[in-house]
């Protein structure tokens, strides 16, 4: 994507479950590479591409948990869609919200065709392999999205990190687990600070232990998040749940994470929680909701379909005067 004049970003900004993705629609940065994956390590030594993030999330234009993704070609022509996710503090290996996101973008902007009542499938590149995407419309509307992820599976349990005691498992990223209640805390809003404490504490506690390697690319390697939980019992469908996921260093996500939930789907199997036919209902801190189940299990670990509901909030022109003081802004919290 050739940037639309210099300093100029447009994009198309959604939520998923209260979470933000910006869509960079055009004045994105030229990355080259084979596959997302190339291009994700190109991006993250890239000054051009440090300095579109940063501008995009940081504060005038953004905040400290922003989050979007650049438009890049898929692997081939398996996919429709290639996706590079960022963050404030960079660029993430993947993102569930934000897959459910561009697959309502690209049904919404006529990227993709669908029917005006039923269901279209699409296949998305992101860093950590390739996701399927089901997009249900009715009436012309987009009713509900579910993002099909990569494998997910239990890495380890009870592993000491700092204060507290967590459980490692994949989803496209890696995952540190523990109920809040062991902080004393519950995931609700008044407690969003002392999340945020722990949930960085354990993070780092963790990132660079051998439990947060990958087996075999060494790019997907790091503790992307600690996600901390209430277990609300069971439903008649299944696990009831609700959690936070502290991720990059301290963002929270507003939504119940999309990867994040293939990665407690894992540890919800290993503990039979999650027989046949079951149904995790997930929520998040801000009370929105994510149902997921498992599709299929094998060596690999379990495969997971996440579903929830993505909004279009807005488009935008974003410009940088090169008189700017505060040039690509700045994070405060």
């Amino acid at each position: 994507m050739a940037p639309v004049s210099p300093g100029d970003v447009v994009t198309t900004d959604y939520h998923t479950a209260g979470e933000p993705f910006r869509i960079v629609i055009e004045g994105g940065p030229e990355l080259p590479g084979a596959t997302v994956a190339e291009r994700r390590q190109r991006a993250l030594r890239d000054p051009s591409a440090q300095t579109a993030r940063r501008l995009l999330c940081q504060e005038p234009r953004g905040h400290a948990d922003m989050y979007g993704g650049f438009l890049v070609p898929p692997d081939d022509e398996g996919a429709e869609l290639g996706v590079l996710f960022w963050h404030k503090d960079g660029f993430s290996t993947a993102c569930g919200h934000g897959s459910i996101a561009l697959a309502a973008w690209a049904v919404e902007s006529g990227r993709v065709a669908a029917p005006e009542d039923g269901e279209v499938s699409l296949a998305i590149d992101v860093p950590s392999g390739r996701v399927g995407a089901r997009v249900r419309r009715s009436g012309g509307a987009i009713a509900s999205v579910a993002f099909r992820n990569v494998p997910a599976y239990v890495v380890a349990r009870g592993v000491r990190a700092g204060s507290y005691e967590a459980d490692i498992s994949y989803g496209g990223a890696f995952y540190a687990s523990l109920p809040a209640s062991a902080a004393g805390l519950s995931v609700t809003p008044e407690h969003y600070g002392d999340l945020v404490r722990v949930g960085r504490e354990v993070k780092w506690a963790l990132d660079a232990t051998e439990h947060a390697r990958h087996p075999t690319d060494d790019r997907l390697s790091g503790i992307y998040g600690t996600i901390l939980y209430d277990d609300l019992g069971d439903t008649e469908s299944g696990p009831h749940q609700r959690n936070v996921a502290i991720f990059a260093d301290g963002e929270a996500d507003r939504s119940p994470c999309g990867s994040g939930t293939s990665a407690r789907m894992a540890l919800l199997a290993a503990d039979g929680r999650m027989p046949p036919g079951a149904l995790l209902t997930h929520d998040s801190i801000v009370g929105t909701t994510f149902t997921a189940r498992i599709v299929s299990a094998g060596p690999e670990g379990v495969v997971t379909a996440v579903e929830g509901m993505a909004y279009k909030t807005g488009e935008h022109r974003f410009v940088l005067d090169p008189r700017d003081p505060v040039g690509t802004g700045f994070v405060l919290r």
